[in-house]
């Protein structure tokens, strides 16, 4: 066990035994470590840790406090069936007219990030001045391909910047990678429940899915394999980092078997991994393409959801597609690659992942404090290592009649039958937790579990 993990278990007990009170101060990072003989990296995992599972509270100039504890939920229940073919529906209907905190999976860019984004832009202009009188390179510019070719080496996923092509965010990613490896009418293997975007895009490109039922360590990948030996697919496509909706992950030994198979059968399955380094624990997790042999891992990722949606940077080492795939691409803003390019290059954006992902730790524990105490009787909440998403499912919910409320209301929230070609998942919803739960934040939370208290039944 992790040495974090130790010392956090060990403050469990003190709670539980009562030698720590509700209401307690801890000591402070710097005390803690060296009263430990621990660096301050292994004292703030261990308080995160604790943080993010309800056993402490971060006060803002104050210092970490413990909490009034309240059990956590179980985890939900994952649906077991036999998949099968079936459309892509292309059609989701908004649950209103704004982009609530609760709704749209996105990361509050802290102060210290933007002034560093706007130093690097200022400097972006200088260095590529030159190039603003011509079209953007079609791979990308070599000054961004190299900036995450080096960051991603660093964190143990050795890449080459000429195995790179620069996109326009994670989806349009996907999108050239199905539209280089599938042909209209053709079958793709999903998650199920999977990312209402990717089911619209499947849509849009007149492919069917098979969606493979998740499990507590990722996806039935037995299901899957049996689709490859029977041939009734001709692509899959997965995210497998704290995977949105469901916020698990697969597990490094599911990741390996996924390349494997991949390889195996050779079909291509497209990895959609732009949550890959938002982990609350700070812990370097490795793509499922890090086992890749053979190239027919399709390797996606962008910023959305890490540093800033507007930017619209993303990538894709497109493998043994790599020819094809670099002919459908039109070319990136120049100045915006450039600026990506200095972020990364100057430590701001490791920088920016470590503020991120504490505060992270911090938005999750302060959801699943308030949900834990006010969600219907009986209701289940995912707990997840990382990511911007909460899967809750709550018994009875009758979804259609909440879902309307919502809308009347203007109450942003992802309802479960959003997310599958299905009738699955008509008890469960999906929140995003990458909005600092402020007073604004709380009384949406308090409008929803209102509303959900209102529309199930026990």
């Amino acid at each position: 066990m992790a040495r974090y993990k130790q010392l956090a278990a060990k403050i469990v007990v003190d709670i539980e035994a009562g030698k720590l009170k509700c209401g307690d101060r801890m000591l402070s990072l710097r005390l803690f470590a060296k009263q430990h003989d621990i660096s301050m990296s292994t004292a703030v995992n261990c308080y995160a840790e604790l943080e993010s599972k309800g056993w402490l509270n971060a006060r803002p100039q104050a210092g970490f406090y413990v909490a009034e504890y309240h059990d956590l939920p179980e985890s939900p229940q994952w649906p077991s069936f036999s998949s099968c073919v079936s459309p892509a529906n292309s059609f989701r209907p908004p649950t209103s007219k704004r982009c609530g905190p609760l709704g749209t999976s996105r990361l509050q860019l802290g102060k210290t990030s933007q002034i560093q984004l706007e130093k690097s832009m200022r400097r972006a202009m200088k260095r590529s001045q030159e190039k603003l009188s011509y079209y953007p390179e079609a791979q990308g510019e070599p000054a961004l391909l190299r900036a995450l070719a080096t960051h991603f080496t660093q964190k143990g996923f050795p890449l080459k910047s000429e195995d790179l092509v620069i996109t326009h965010g994670c989806m349009d990613a996907v999108k050239n990678a199905l539209l280089v490896c599938t042909q209209p009418g053709d079958t793709v293997a999903i998650s199920s429940p999977c990312y209402n975007g990717l089911l619209d895009l499947l849509g849009q490109l007149d492919l069917r899915i098979i969606e493979i039922p998740s499990v507590a360590d990722g996806i039935d990948l037995s299901q899957f394999e049996q689709h490859l030996e029977a041939g009734s697919i001709q692509a899959g496509l997965f995210c497998t980092s704290h995977m949105n909706p469901q916020g698990l992950s697969l597990t490094s030994a599911q990741k390996e078997q996924l390349a494997a198979l991949a390889n195996r059968y050779r079909i291509p399955v497209i990895e959609d991994d732009v949550y890959l380094e938002l982990n609350h624990q700070q812990l370097s997790l490795l793509p499922a393409a890090y086992f890749d042999s053979g190239g027919y891992m399709l390797w996606c990722g962008s910023v959305s959801k890490t540093l800033s949606p507007s930017y619209r940077i993303g990538w894709c080492r497109p493998g043994r597609y790599f020819e094809a795939y670099l002919k459908r691409a039109l070319g990136v803003p120049t100045l915006i690659q450039y600026t990506l390019a200095d972020f990364i290059e100057s430590g701001a954006y490791m920088s920016h992942l470590k503020r991120a992902n504490y505060q992270l730790s911090q938005n999750k524990a302060r959801y699943l404090q308030f949900l834990s105490r006010y969600l219907p009787k009986g209701s289940r909440i995912t707990n997840p290592d990382g990511g911007l998403v909460l899967w809750i499912q709550v018994p009875g919910l009758n979804a259609s009649d909440f879902a309307l409320e919502c809308a009347k209301l203007e109450l942003d929230i992802r309802i479960g039958s959003w997310f599958t070609g299905s009738d699955l998942y008509q008890d469960c919803l999906r929140i995003n937790i990458g909005i600092v739960p402020e007073p604004s934040v709380e009384r949406e939370l308090e409008t929803l579990v209102a509303l959900l208290t209102k529309h199930h039944c026990e």
